[in-house]
């Protein structure tokens, strides 16, 4: 356990104060769009042309870089490059709705592929 001092206090206080600055730093940002990976790959699903199976691999290309851009984040704030923990939050919230999609998707399917194949002949 360690000791409480003021030296340790005002470590404290002061890392509080700039993960603080920071946040306000990203509330000022201009907004943009939170959940553009999911957009993305939900307009990879509109398109007309081209297969299922190519909509498919695009979408879960898409939610591969997502997962990959939050881990990035993730283990640049651990190392301390970054201390916006704001928007590493966000990315790793963006990737975990992006994969509970595709999760989504994959039940469906299977439950469709699971229906057709008790339909009698």
């Amino acid at each position: 356990m360690t000791t409480i001092n003021t030296s340790n206090i005002l470590a404290m206080r002061q890392a509080i104060l700039q993960q603080n600055s920071a946040l306000q730093k990203a509330a000022a940002a201009p907004a943009q769009t939170p959940l553009a990976g999911v957009q993305q790959v939900g307009s990879a699903t509109s398109a007309p042309e081209g297969s299922f199976a190519s909509t498919l691999r695009g979408a879960l290309t898409e939610v591969n870089s997502l997962q990959a851009k939050a881990s990035a984040a993730t283990e640049s704030y651990e190392r301390g490059e970054t201390t916006d923990i704001a928007a590493v939050m966000l990315q790793r919230e963006q990737s975990s709705v992006g994969f509970q999609a595709t999760l989504q998707v994959r039940n469906k399917l299977l439950s469709a592929y699971k229906d057709i194949m008790s339909m009698p002949v």
